[in-house]
């Protein structure tokens, strides 16, 4: 939960979920659709897709592995996840460099464009065969509170009489900002079917962008703005690739398999933020011209 979402908004949700799934048995054997629906509303739902596989596996398989190389074979566990795990649940000696760590490292260094295999060479040197979990967390808090981006407090770094860029007087310039890729802008309709009180919603395919979660009926996002004739809304949601406008157009028929949901009970549908936003526009145009 927390590869992209931030500690604040993580809690709560993290809380709740292992409440109603305290073991990775329990998890394996939920419905994808009652984990989406839990996960809503939390963004980047590959991440669900990929926890729900990786349960299945470790119950499949009775257990854990307990290294980095074996971690990296369950789905979703990557270099850096694996190696923190190893790190801090097995004791293994695994460099786990996130955003934090490799400024640390960089700046410690003196490295403005270093490579990452260089950095988690340099971090696993510093890493103590003792303890190794604690050293990881510890840089991942040092980079997040002390070793900044902006503004270091280099006055209160336990690095900081070893540290490259410090002693050069400029230690923001280490490492090198990279300059972000334009965000490309998307355009879709969402259908708004609405009878006695219920709304029409459909799941979207397995794979891709809010793959498997619930939603409004629509058309395929692409580069090109159509014309939506008769939309009573439009929103605007950013993606970590994309950008989207959504308008949402009223529709008799139904659209696709789906489900009648009725309104009172739209939060209980598992909506991710996209098709929140168009509902909340969508009952506040409808209210808007029944008055």
């Amino acid at each position: 939960m927390l590869q992209q979402t931030t500690v604040a908004t993580v809690t709560p949700r993290f809380e709740r979920f292992v409440a109603r799934w305290p073991t990775v048995e329990e998890l394996a054997a939920a419905s994808d659709e009652a984990i989406l629906a839990e996960w809503a509303g939390l963004g980047y739902y590959a991440r669900a897709r990929n926890l729900i596989a990786c349960a299945r596996e470790v119950a499949q398989r009775r257990g854990f592995p307990r290294t980095a190389a074996e971690l990296r074979r369950l789905p979703g566990i990557g270099t850096y996840t694996s190696a923190a795990i190893a790190a801090i649940a097995f004791g293994e000696k695994a460099a786990a460099v996130d955003t934090n760590v490799e400024r640390v490292v960089a700046r410690v260094h003196g490295l403005k464009t270093p490579s990452r295999s260089e950095i988690e060479r340099l971090t696993l040197d510093m890493l103590p065969a003792d303890r190794p979990g604690d050293f990881v967390q510890a840089m991942m808090d040092l980079g997040a509170t002390i070793c900044r981006p902006r503004n270091p407090r280099c006055g209160h770094c336990p690095l900081s009489a070893d540290c490259a860029a410090f002693a050069g007087g400029n230690p923001e310039a280490f490492p090198e900002r990279r300059d972000r890729a334009s965000r490309p802008h998307r355009h879709g309709v969402a259908w708004w079917i609405e009878r006695a009180g219920s709304v029409w919603l459909v799941r979207r395919p397995a794979m891709g962008v809010l793959g498997g979660m619930a939603a409004l009926p629509g058309t395929d996002w692409t580069d090109a703005q159509a014309v939506a004739v008769n939309a009573i809304a439009t929103v605007r949601h950013v993606f970590t690739h994309f950008s989207l406008d959504l308008a949402i157009v009223p529709r008799a028929e139904t659209e696709g398999q789906g489900w009648w949901q009725p309104v009172e009970r739209l939060d209980e549908a598992g909506l991710p933020t996209l098709y929140r936003k168009a509902v909340m526009a969508a009952l506040a145009a409808s209210h808007k011209l029944a008055a």
